[in-house]
């Protein structure tokens, strides 16, 4: 996939989840299924920064060829996967919860909508950088291994399609909940 095709297919997904906003007050953003699990809002929060200042982040360094850039390493068999998949593994990820990791409630709507665009218009700006980066430069993602700009570009639709799993089940809770 071309960093224009990834462009289109995140305009495309967050277009699904801004639209999607409108169906839930913000009583239904913020009702958590249990103490261990994510919100809806707190998913969309996570969303935007996992992007923001995980993703893009990543793409830049990348790009500049940054002091914590490497030049050596390969996607771990998961990270192969993904990519050969131009997908995230349908299982559910669930990390422990904690200060660093969960996302916080959001304030707002507009708070979601905003970040939501946000990231739309950074990978719009980080889009020439991510298509001509140099390849060997990377960086180690958690579970993938190591990636390059462009690889890093690509990880935010797939990140954004993964949680759409998420959030159906979110949305079968709220609508359970007698909302």
């Amino acid at each position: 996939m071309t960093t224009q095709e990834t462009i289109r297919k995140l305009d495309s997904v967050t277009h699904h989840y801004l639209e999607e906003l409108d169906r839930f007050s913000m009583e239904d953003l913020t009702r958590k299924p249990s103490e261990e699990e994510w919100s809806l809002g707190q998913m969309y929060m996570h969303l935007v920064h996992a992007s923001l200042y995980m993703h893009l982040r990543n793409v830049r360094a990348c790009a500049a060829s940054a002091d914590e850039v490497l030049t050596e390493g390969e996607k771990s068999e998961r990270g192969e996967a993904a990519f050969a998949n131009q997908a995230f593994p349908p299982v559910r990820i669930q990390v422990p919860p904690s200060p660093a990791y969960t996302p916080p409630q959001p304030d707002n709507k507009e708070q979601l909508r905003e970040g939501l665009r946000s990231v739309l218009a950074e990978m719009r700006k980080a889009e020439p950088l991510a298509r001509t980066a140099p390849v060997q430069n990377k960086l180690i993602h958690p579970g993938f291994g190591a990636l390059n700009a462009a690889e890093w570009f690509m990880l935010v639709e797939m990140h954004y399609r993964h949680h759409l799993r998420q959030k159906e089940r979110l949305e079968s809770f709220i609508e359970g909940a007698g909302c």
